[in-house]
């Protein structure tokens, strides 16, 4: 991991940040809502919902087949991490959606630059 510091912040907790236009430097519009964000809507981004993680040797690996549990070193209800292109950004809880696996966010996770 980086030496980058995690802040968790509830999801109810969060508020937008007051913008007053312009960047720091007063030069440069900076985006005020959605629309303005319009240019990068298609730029498509990797989303990873990380359940567990688990070492094992290559032979053990070799060993495993349909039906096989895995342990994780997560607990069940403990809160799994998501990440945006390899960066951690919020952790959540898995939901079912009819038949389907979905990912509900309950905190988001700010890193100091």
């Amino acid at each position: 991991m980086s030496d980058e510091q995690d802040t968790n912040i509830p999801l109810d907790e969060l508020e937008a940040p007051q913008r007053s236009g312009m960047d720091d430097e007063g030069g440069t519009q900076v985006p005020q809502s959605a629309a303005d964000l319009e240019a990068v809507f298609d730029v498509p981004v990797r989303i990873s919902a990380v359940l567990g993680h688990s070492k094992m040797h290559v032979s053990d690996l070799l060993k495993l087949g349909s039906g096989t549990v895995l342990e994780l070193d997560r607990k069940v209800g403990e809160a799994i991490d998501i990440y945006v292109n390899d960066r951690l950004v919020a952790r959540g809880e898995v939901v079912l959606v009819e038949d389907k696996l979905g990912v509900t966010m309950t905190e988001i996770i700010k890193t100091d630059r």
